[in-house]
């Protein structure tokens, strides 16, 4: 059974493989707090009243999963929430298209991606989970599915959103923003009373992006991975990076070879900054492990995170590589 005391023993061994040297390294971990309640973490801003909604599913004694998806419906129903769901900015040719993804304590998996005219692709990913055998579904198929399943058609697009893009149509101009406007995908990970954890990830994307491109956000193991034996993890940022690397799933995994979730996050993002060009992106990943204890870590400062437990909501800044 690995230990702290084993893990910083043998990181020679461990950074050997995994280069955790260079993650201990780094600013020093967030205090890590050890508990049995049940806990919820979320990304940005937008992530305090999706933790609201699922602590109502919590505190009632529900499932880490029923948490998860409601409260990410929160911020995907959201018009203001330029980077998520109905009112998010669209592709370069007008179009506001969705991606999205969930993990249960058992391992099932559902998700969507490049999917059109449906306010809630979190719940379409719920039920490619519950209710087919596949893991992902995309385009005209996944909303085909969504429309023989019970789900409205609507208009994404907002009045606000579709200004913005004509604006940019002017220029047409594409370079990413760090941390634009503290909104970006919403990745949200729960621990029920049962101790069990859950995942939920859900975006609109990088506003004016090519038509057809997809990020991290509904691709397991990129934006999202759970493991109920580990931990869970999620990201937020600029996709190409977190799917050149995988970057929940190496978390998890980390977590699972002895790291703390901080330590976890942190390696996460030394991957990239040892291989990828990253200095104009940002990546932000958050974790906890199966006993409760958190991780937070970000290429550039900026990034923050919501956390529940007991009842208490709040916003915390994550540590950052380049300060």
């Amino acid at each position: 059974m690995h230990t702290r005391r084993n893990f910083l023993k043998n990181s020679a061994i461990v950074g050997g493989l995994l280069g955790l040297p260079k993650v201990l390294s780094c600013d020093t971990p967030t205090p890590q707090t050890k508990t049995d309640e049940p806990l919820i973490i979320s990304t940005w801003n937008h992530g305090l009243p999706a933790n609201e909604a699922a602590w109502k599913v919590i505190e009632k004694g529900g499932k880490a999963i029923d948490a998860v998806e409601a409260g990410v419906r929160v911020v995907e129903s959201d018009p203001e929430s330029t980077s998520v769901g109905y009112g998010g900015l669209p592709d370069r040719d007008g179009n506001v298209t969705l991606d999205a993804c969930i993990m249960d304590e058992t391992g099932n998996a559902g998700s969507v991606c490049f999917l059109q005219h449906i306010e809630n692709p979190i719940s379409v990913a719920r039920k490619v989970m519950d209710d087919t055998p596949h893991v992902m579904l995309a385009g005209e198929g996944a909303l085909k599915f969504a429309l023989e399943n019970g789900f409205e058609k609507k208009k994404l697009l907002t009045a606000d959103s579709e200004k913005a893009w004509r604006e940019w149509l002017v220029k047409s101009e594409y370079k990413p923003i760090i941390n634009v406007e503290n909104h970006d995908t919403i990745g949200l990970l729960a621990m029920d009373k049962n101790g069990d954890l859950s995942g939920a990830c859900t975006t609109s994307g990088l506003a004016y992006k090519m038509h057809g491109r997809v990020g991290d956000s509904p691709i397991i193991g990129a934006g999202l991975y759970v493991d109920n034996e580990v931990g869970a993890a999620t990201a937020t940022g600029m996709g190409e990076l977190m799917m050149k690397t995988l970057g929940s799933f190496l978390v998890v995994e980390l977590m699972r070879q002895g790291a703390s979730a901080q330590e976890a996050c942190q390696e996460a993002v030394m991957r990239i900054i040892r291989k990828l060009d990253y200095k104009d992106m940002q990546v932000g990943y958050l974790a906890i492990d199966k006993t409760g204890n958190m991780g937070a870590y970000a290429i550039h400062p900026g990034f923050n995170y919501a956390v529940m437990q007991g009842g208490k909501n709040e916003l915390i800044d994550a540590k950052a590589y380049s300060n």
